[in-house]
């Protein structure tokens, strides 16, 4: 049992979320609400102040599908009855008299429900589109040429592809000139299907049984190049997200799950068992949950996913909300992608079984597991075994597969929990981008759509997610029903049932001094003290960048950041090495947090000179420039490597306290302080580790610098600006702890030097 304040929590294994769930709910209201990762927007924009373009046809409702075509610089836009290329063309495809009356026929509203609504726009080349549209409860699809915008005129039958009805969930993707969906088979929506459908292979879908699909509700499909450069010869492979009811608990309601689900690319079904249909379907259940509290998100409203070019450093993110709606809390959750591979080629395999007394219905299965692996991919030890398709896969394992498509494992987050929670929020849509900020390190910066019409910007640090923008990007304070980002124009697309909004990813230029810059801590912006602005990085006309102050180190607050480099012995300029003081941020652990280690944990890189950190951009939270204050340097390297200071680009006169530590033959861990001020001036300050020539240096001088910038007054250096008193307070505590340890250091290496006798600590 834990207690959280006057409320005890018991603790449940995952296996047991229902009674997790349901058993202790209304006693977590309070709790979930004041504890977590929760997060308060730092700026807001109204709608009214910003510069958006909007988009509305009259008459034209329902702009809720999207499609970016970056080649053609064209957003395809599917609305109720037509179809748009912005700022070019627009089809409509309306409802013939005849299926409309047949649909009024069977008790839908003619002006809301037997229309056309566009929901599939997929890209099949550069020379076509493939459209699907409700058609008045009678889906129906067709290609639509790019060269006039027309429709060829020859509709399909759209069932599987597309859903009947305008309100009910599925998603698409087309994948290598085949659609794979996720929506409903039938009039009614009782029959769910994924499916593939494509011009060269048999129509595939999914088994029509509770244990496969069970009331599902789709919100994202997308491919892993997983055969891509694999050794084993693995297939590509089709990710389906939804929520669905549980198949595992049985209660007076019904529990709803999130899901995960897997198919393969090259899947051509049974040759006897599972005639077309999928010999590669599993499914796993995804945990967005707070472990501490046994609190459960469980309904997933949007996914997305952050490739990478190596598919194992993908991470797959989503917007999580609780069933029950009056808890008032979204969550953002991130999964790292071979969690999910792990899950899906290792996992334990349930089955059904009946307990007595009890709410669970299936259970883990512990008898032999047929070969080939039951749900695996074709890949090259089976090619070995002669089975070169799954029509070669024998029956023992495909009926395996129909009977037990459900995986035990878990698919939990990175963190094991949600990488942010929000209050009175609901999202409905998320979008992620990978940024390098001026600082050098990459951040992955979320956009989330809320059901007001509100967009969120976030960004993630060493796991923690700060939300740093909060802007009405709809007017009508209405759903974001679709929400895209284009990379190469750096804008957002945000569809409602009113419209279409375009939006810039960063507001940078509405930051008009200094502070407000630097304290948006957003990873696009830099304050230009040339033009004394607050500029985009990404703008092409700010490189190089000598002259901008990053916003992003800690993104508590930051110091000035200069990234022109100091000139060497010969006069020219040599590029400097800024090394990451965190690891990327989609990484579950920070490398980082090695800095506690003894002296002789850390092995010096013979060729290398490496600054530690803190570096000293990290430091300014603890400099009051009114006041003395201290910075310091620590450094690995060669033999002979060094520190030396340097202010406003000169040597200082007064020698510097260095501190050697020997790390083996050739390593030597080298510290150096610097006390000063307080200052009458604004100074630059830069630390430089050098190493001569030899001891495995290359034949040049080798060295590495970091520098930060100290004002006198200045809005990030001093206490009469809004700066958050727990953070600075964090940074002054981490300081005081880090020259604690340099002296606990100190001491233990003299106590072993002395008992030894084979180091040495040298001053100079």
């Amino acid at each position: 049992m834990t207690d959280k304040g006057n409320f005890t929590v018991p603790k449940l294994s995952e296996s047991n979320m229902g009674f997790g769930v349901l058993g202790v709910f209304l006693g977590l209201l309070l709790e979930v609400s004041t504890h977590g990762p929760h997060a308060v927007p730092r700026t807001s924009w109204r709608h009214q102040d910003l510069d958006l373009m909007e988009f509305s046809e009259p008459g034209i409702f329902n702009y809720s599908t999207l499609l970016l075509n970056e080649k053609r610089d064209a957003l395809y836009v599917g609305a109720r009855e037509a179809i748009f290329e912005l700022s070019k063309k627009n089809v409509e495809w309306t409802v013939a008299e005849s299926p409309m009356m047949m649909c009024t026929l069977k008790g839908k509203s003619k002006e809301r429900d037997c229309l056309n609504y566009i929901r599939v726009l997929q890209l099949v080349d550069d020379e076509q589109l493939y459209v699907c549209g409700t058609y008045a409860f009678q889906p129906q699809c067709d290609y639509l040429n790019l060269a006039d915008f027309s429709l060829n005129g020859r509709p399909e039958d759209g069932r599987g592809k597309c859903s009947f009805d305008p309100s009910q969930s599925f998603t698409t993707v087309m994948v290598d000139g085949a659609l794979y969906s996720g929506t409903a088979y039938n009039f009614l929506g009782s029959e769910p299907i994924i499916s593939r459908y494509s011009p060269h292979q048999s129509l595939l879908r999914t088994e029509y049984s509770t244990s496969w699909l069970n009331e599902p509700s789709f919100v994202y499909a997308d491919v892993i190049r997983e055969g891509r450069n694999r050794a084993y010869g693995e297939d590509d492979k089709i990710y389906y997200f939804f929520t669905e009811v549980s198949v595992e608990y049985e209660f007076f309601g019904k529990l709803l799950i999130p899901r995960v689900a897997r198919v393969c690319k090259g899947d051509l079904g049974g040759q006897r068992t599972l005639q077309k249909k999928w010999t590669s379907f599993l499914k796993a259940k995804l945990v967005c949950s707070m472990p501490e509290l046994n609190f459960v998100f469980n309904v997933v409203h949007d996914v997305f996913i952050l490739k990478e070019s190596d598919w194992r450093d993908t991470v797959i993110y989503g917007v999580f909300t609780s069933q029950w709606g009056n808890v008032g809390l979204s969550a953002v959750c991130a999964y790292n992608m071979t969690a999910v591979e792990d899950v899906f080629s290792k996992g334990k395999y349930m089955q059904k079984a009946t307990v007595e007394q009890s709410h669970t219905k299936w259970v883990r299965y512990n008898g032999i597991t047929p070969s080939p692996r039951p749900g695996a991919c074709i890949n090259n030890v089976m090619r070995q075994q002669n089975i070169t398709s799954s029509l070669h896969l024998p029956d023992k394992t495909l009926q395996f597969v129909k009977d037990h498509p459900l995986l035990e494992d878990p698919i939990l987050p990175i963190g094991n929990g949600p990488r942010l929670i929000t209050k009175d929020v609901n999202y409905t849509q998320i979008v992620v981008e990978r940024v390098r900020a001026l600082d050098g390190n990459i951040y992955d910066v979320i956009f989330t759509g809320t059901d007001k019409g509100v967009l969120h910007k976030s960004v993630v640090f060493e796991g923690d997610v700060h939300i740093v923008e909060e802007i009405q990007l709809l007017k009508n304070q209405e759903p974001i029903k679709n929400l895209l980002l284009s990379s190469e124009t750096r804008s957002l697309y945000a569809g409602s049932d009113w419209g279409v909004v375009q939006s810039p990813t960063a507001f940078c230029s509405r930051y008009p001094s200094c502070s407000d810059c630097v304290l948006a801590r957003d990873p696009h912006c830099a304050w230009d003290r040339h033009t004394s602005a607050c500029v985009n990085i990404l703008d092409i006309s700010y490189f190089p960048q000598r002259s901008l102050f990053s916003t992003t180190p800690s993104l508590t607050a930051s110091s000035p950041v200069d990234t022109s480099s100091p000139m060497s012995s010969s006069g020219s300029s040599t590029p400097s090495a800024l090394p990451s003081s965190s690891s990327s941020s989609s990484s579950s652990s920070s490398s980082s947090s090695s800095s506690s280690a003894v002296p002789h944990s850390v092995e010096a890189r013979e060729a290398e000179v490496r600054l530690l950190p803190p570096l000293l951009k990290d430091q300014a939270w603890g400099v009051h420039a009114q006041e003395a204050f201290l910075l310091f340097c620590l450094a690995l390297g060669p033999s002979d490597v060094h520190i030396h200071w340097l202010i406003n680009g000169h040597s200082l006169d007064t020698p510097i306290m260095e501190y050697r530590w020997p790390l083996g033959q050739s390593g030597v861990l080298v510290s150096s302080w610097l006390r000063e001020g307080p200052l009458l001036k604004d100074a630059r300050y830069h630390c430089v580790a050098e190493a001569s020539p030899g001891n495995g240096c290359s034949e040049v001088q080798k060295w590495i610098f970091v520098m930060v910038y100290i004002r006198k007054r200045c809005c990030y250096l001093t206490d009469d600006e809004s700066i958050p008193s727990r953070d600075l307070n964090q940074w002054r505590g981490a300081l005081t702890e880090h020259e604690q340890l340099l002296k606990r250091w100190e001491k233990a290496w003299v106590g072993l030097c002395s008992r030894m006798r084979m180091c040495f600590l040298s001053i100079s």
